[in-house]
């Protein structure tokens, strides 16, 4: 496949064939995405690859703690609160916060891309329950296969972020390479404590996100894709004067 063909169907699947991928077909994506360039060719990121029974394991744990979240948030301040003080499982215990206010400068396209998600999935804006179930399903990985966690170094701060950003491009477009979908997960951050079950991951890394990997089913959802940015509207203007 061309690059730029490569580059322009990549795209988040969110509904997946269950049929298995190959241990081998992952295991070459990987190495495919071990090409990529680091911080002083460091790689200062680790990755927890779930298939078969651990991601079944990982699929139900993390779908319920999500539903135990969804019930404090909706409960308020008090059930929060007894939340924290009881350790309720659906208080997120991941390294990094995937959920916050964005700035009002990018609020703008988040929103439209909500609007064209929710609009391809059938839910209405006030419909909070179809809403939460929507983002309960990324703790189901959308149903996919295979899973890949990605988890980065505490101690090279910002950077091994951004190339554990560059790993998952080439890994996403190396799977579109190979007739794979995928979808890389922000959401799948809020949990850590399960995945410390399955893998022996050093305390030094920090859970960043998750990518669901499989094969994509042929439905409406499948073929949303939000208007990318134009180039031009990334480039700083030139002082003048």
């Amino acid at each position: 496949m061309e690059f730029l063909e490569t580059l322009k169907q990549r795209h988040s699947v969110r509904a997946f064939d269950p049929k298995p991928v190959p241990q081998a077909a992952l295991e070459k994506l990987l190495q495919q995405a071990a090409l990529s360039p680091s911080w002083s060719n460091t790689h200062p990121y680790r990755i927890a690859l779930a298939t078969g029974e651990t991601l079944e394991s990982l699929r139900s744990e993390l779908y319920s703690r999500f539903q135990e979240t969804i019930k404090l948030q909706r409960g308020g301040k008090l059930a929060q609160i007894k939340g924290l003080l009881t350790r309720n499982k659906g208080i997120p215990d991941g390294d990094v916060k995937p959920v916050m206010n964005y700035p009002k400068d990018l609020q703008a396209r988040r929103v439209e891309c909500g609007k064209g998600l929710y609009g391809v999935l059938g839910v209405e804006r006030s419909d909070l329950k179809a809403r939460d179930q929507a983002m309960a399903e990324n703790f189901r990985m959308f149903g996919a296969p295979a899973a890949a966690f990605v988890f980065v170094h505490k101690d090279v701060g910002i950077y091994s972020a951004l190339d554990a950003g560059i790993f998952l491009q080439s890994l996403m477009l190396a799977a579109t390479n190979e007739g794979l979908g995928t979808c890389a997960q922000g959401a799948l951050g809020l949990f850590r404590s399960p995945l410390d079950k399955h893998f022996n991951i050093p305390k030094q890394y920090h859970l960043l996100c998750g990518v669901a990997i499989g094969y994509e089913l042929d439905v409406p959802v499948n073929k949303f894709q939000p208007e990318k940015i134009a180039a031009a509207e990334l480039m700083l203007p030139k002082r003048t004067g």
